[in-house]
């Protein structure tokens, strides 16, 4: 299962209409919920007139058989106080299905980083001591680097050290209780800032790929990855044809 966090630069929820596009996913029902603002719109990923005039709601399911994959898209923003009746219904879902795994695309906010995440590579993964059993080794050959811990209380005490993930959203909560409930989930995340985040949705679906290889090529790049037709007019500006 792969869904998104509602997070800073919506970049998880892009990057998640770049899976389901370049993989042509169809939907397959609605994840109901009271958790999340009400919303209708037209199909995001509308190919002809035909298609076009179908809505689309604020969670849905869609589902590729081939691949043993199903992507929970979430397009709008939580209702307050309702993360956690909205992750115990989640894992709750997640677990009735027999989901092997989960995957939790998300964001952060880059200007709250401290000295050691400034270094590097801005993409960040975290996974749950059961998923870690089972591809840890596979996760250290690619080299990535794991979101660090940062200091409870910064310039007091220095030695305790806490996972935040600021403008994440439900992420922390959806992995801390993930860890506790024995779930297999991994977290990719990305530091950015608000703005036109479709590069950042770009990097980090092409991170994704790197892992668990959704499109195979020699070299993983942006332009294998379709963007969706409500993309068209996205930030202001229409996305060179070669996108589409």
């Amino acid at each position: 299962l792969f869904q998104p966090a509602v997070s800073v630069g919506n970049v998880g929820q892009l990057a998640i209409d770049l899976v389901i596009s370049t993989l042509d996913m169809t939907k397959v029902g609605y994840f109901y919920t009271d958790c999340l603002v009400p919303m209708v719109g037209n199909n995001p990923y509308a190919t002809s007139e035909e298609n076009s005039k179908e809505l689309s709601i604020n969670a849905e399911v869609y589902l590729l058989p081939s691949k043993k994959l199903v992507v929970l898209q979430i397009r709008s923003p939580f209702i307050k106080n309702k993360y956690r009746p909205f992750c115990d219904t989640l894992l709750s879902w997640v677990k009735s299905c027999n989901c092997a795994r989960v995957v939790v695309l998300s964001s952060s906010h880059a200007y709250q980083r401290d000295d050691e995440q400034l270094l590097g590579t801005p993409l960040r993964y975290l996974l749950t001591p059961d998923l870690e059993k089972a591809v840890g080794g596979h996760i250290q050959e690619l080299k990535w680097k794991e979101m660090e811990k940062v200091a409870a209380y910064p310039g007091v005490n220095d030695t305790e050290k806490v996972l935040h993930i600021p403008g994440g959203g439900i992420t922390k909560l959806l992995f801390t209780e993930s860890c506790s409930k024995g779930i297999q989930m991994a977290v990719l995340l990305k530091f950015c800032s608000e703005g036109d985040n479709i590069p950042d949705a770009f990097a980090l679906v092409s991170y994704l790929n790197d892992w668990l290889q959704l499109i195979k090529s020699e070299v993983n790049t942006s332009s294998q990855w379709k963007a969706p037709s409500s993309w068209r007019l996205l930030f202001g500006s229409g996305l060179p044809p070669a996108l589409f």
